[in-house]
């Protein structure tokens, strides 16, 4: 069954070959274990590139073959992150305090022990004392069992409400809009418990690694972000091949028929809108810790509006065109806002990448919804269709 599986679908041999000699490429450019031509900097930023594709790749299962426009699908990535950075930000401080009070006379209490680290966290938000959501943070089971819990219980809680009432189009999107926006203004809170604007810091610092170094690091995270978008786009893949995807089409073209051929409309969308939540957490899980930084200000209502920008460029519908998109997008920002393009001197006026590449991706966006409705995913079908008559 496996085997007739990829034989079918030969694109996705070609898919995971590409991303395994991109990752081995990159490997063995990097500082870390290779000849040092990619700085450790840029092989993080490739990492955070491929999470960046992997929850596109969600976002495409749930607007492009589903028909649900979601804007709040980074909410549930930022959750992934704040779950994984909860144990990151505690192990490691947990680690400072024990160190620091080794030459005491007397060992600490755990009580003691746990003010001192409530009180590394919560100092900047003039707290001491560790907030009930960070019960499971010393356990990184458990934290990673809330990477997948925390985002897929919202999910399946906003999605019975939202799906069971039968809200549809723009009045979805709005909702998963407000839902995001509700979330961060919560988070911006400092008696949230995850340290308000400030959020969580120094992620990228393993608890139990400190000898060694990032650029090895990096590239450990490389490895691990190219296995969870290559296994992502293998079960994306699979749920779109069989009976389940095509109830899913028929739900994105016309949902009226598909209930009354005796489909649970609402059922079908529920069980994708979660799956999504998920994968869309776990890659967040991947990021941040990259990222090295979370607060809220990621999770805000805007980030959900790039991530449909990122599918549209690619192509929805299209899961290699949501990878691309995604791909492009972020490596094109992360020139644009580097600092490395020259500014662009028009005698009355200097354009400075930095302040205007959204501008320049807006405009992008536009031209795409035009001249290619589909997407880059789309020229590229045309192309192969061109060379293959």
């Amino acid at each position: 069954m496996q085997n007739t599986f990829l034989i079918r679908r030969q694109s996705v041999l070609v898919f995971i070959g590409l991303l395994a000699l991109f990752t081995i490429g990159a490997t063995l450019l990097s500082e870390g274990l290779g000849i040092g031509l990619v700085s450790t900097s840029f092989v993080k930023t490739l990492g955070k590139t491929l999470c960046l594709c992997l929850v596109a790749l969600a976002m495409d299962l749930v607007w492009g073959y589903c028909g649900i426009l979601s804007l709040g699908h980074f909410a549930f990535f930022g959750l992934g992150g704040y779950m994984i950075g909860m144990w990151l930000m505690y192990a490691r401080t947990e680690q400072i305090v024990i160190n620091s009070l080794a030459n005491a006379s007397l060992p600490p209490t755990p009580d003691e022990l746990s003010d001192a680290i409530g009180t590394q966290i919560f100092g900047v938000v003039g707290g001491s004392d560790i907030p009930a959501v960070w019960t499971f943070a010393h356990s990184l089971p458990l934290q990673l069992a809330l990477v997948v819990l925390v985002p897929g219980i919202l999910a399946l809680v906003f999605g019975w409400l939202a799906f069971r009432s039968r809200v549809t189009g723009v009045y979805l999107s709005i909702l998963t809009q407000a839902m995001t926006l509700a979330l961060a203004l919560y988070l911006f809170q400092n008696d949230s418990g995850l340290r308000g604007n400030n959020g969580l810091s120094g992620l990228q610092n393993i608890p139990g690694a400190a000898a060694v170094s990032q650029d090895l690091i990096s590239i450990w995270f490389l490895w691990a972000s190219a296995f969870a978008l290559g296994l992502g786009y293998l079960f994306a893949v699979w749920l779109v091949s069989g009976k389940f995807g095509s109830v899913i089409r028929a739900i994105r073209d016309d949902e009226t028929r598909v209930r009354y051929l005796g489909y649970s409309v609402e059922a079908y969308k529920l069980v994708v809108f979660v799956i999504t939540a998920v994968i869309a957490a776990i890659a967040g899980a991947l990021y941040y810790p990259q990222a090295g930084i979370i607060n809220p200000a990621e999770i805000a209502p805007i980030a959900s509006i790039y991530l449909a920008v990122w599918v549209a460029i690619g192509g929805r519908g299209r899961l290699y065109g949501a990878v691309v998109g995604a791909a492009s997008v972020s490596l094109i920002s992360s020139w644009f806002t580097s600092g490395q393009v020259p500014d662009l001197p028009l005698g009355f006026y200097t354009v400075k990448w930095v302040d205007w590449w959204l501008v320049l991706l807006g405009f992008g966006f536009v031209l795409v919804t035009l001249y290619a409705p589909q997407g880059l995913g789309g020229l590229f079908d045309r192309l192969v269709r061109r060379q293959n008559p």
